[in-house]
């Protein structure tokens, strides 16, 4: 049995019409036109507009358009729902809209992760105060840091307060000595900074 769109070009061809000419006496967009002859489903206007423009197209040729447009349903209605359906799908299912919320709170779960993994294994913030002034036998150095980071001036620990602010009064014995804060983090990645004394 003949399909719909090989009846139209048969028809077409016997009567030595363009597209251009039928297109301008239709008022049937030529895009139309060429799309039902080569049976381009996914260029199709959509219903009812589809099927008047079918029915009309298959008259101006001289054929019967109620059997032609018969023909064509026949044709293309169960391609066009299933195409539609294929196109569609993943907007209307549930199983769509949980596997993108599942995939959304993957990713922000994991950008979580990375961050608190680069911020835990990052080298702690240290910054110091020295003194101005070293003439004396005993400075305070005090500064800065991570809350979670333990200090240590010369090997001696020191407190760090909720701010990570921390202080040490330090007794210098020689005319040459060498100040160490080192900050050692959670993760144990040490940030250190250094005075010598001269």
């Amino acid at each position: 049995m003949k399909r719909a769109s090989a009846i139209l070009e048969s028809a077409r061809l016997d009567r030595e019409l363009d597209f251009s000419e039928i297109s301008k006496k239709t008022k049937i967009p030529l895009r139309y036109l060429i799309a039902f002859e080569n049976e381009n489903t996914q260029d199709f206007p959509g219903e009812p507009y589809c099927s008047l423009m079918v029915k009309d197209y298959a008259d101006f040729l001289g054929l019967n358009g109620e059997e032609l447009l018969c023909l064509f349903r026949r044709d293309y209605d169960r391609p066009l729902q299933n195409s539609s359906r294929r196109r569609f799908w993943f907007s209307l299912t549930p199983q769509f809209a949980f596997t993108a919320f599942i995939s959304l709170l993957a990713i922000v779960f994991a950008t979580y992760l990375i961050s608190e993994y680069l911020k835990f294994n990052r080298p702690p913030h240290l910054e110091i105060n020295w003194p101005q002034d070293f003439s004396q036998n005993s400075v305070e150095i005090s500064g800065i840091t991570d809350p979670e980071s333990t200090v240590k001036i010369n090997n001696f620990l020191v407190i760090v307060d909720a701010d990570g602010n921390f202080k040490k009064n330090l007794e210098i014995s020689t005319s040459e000595a060498k100040i160490v804060v080192e900050a050692k983090s959670p993760a144990g990645v040490v940030t250190t900074d250094e005075k010598i004394l001269k």
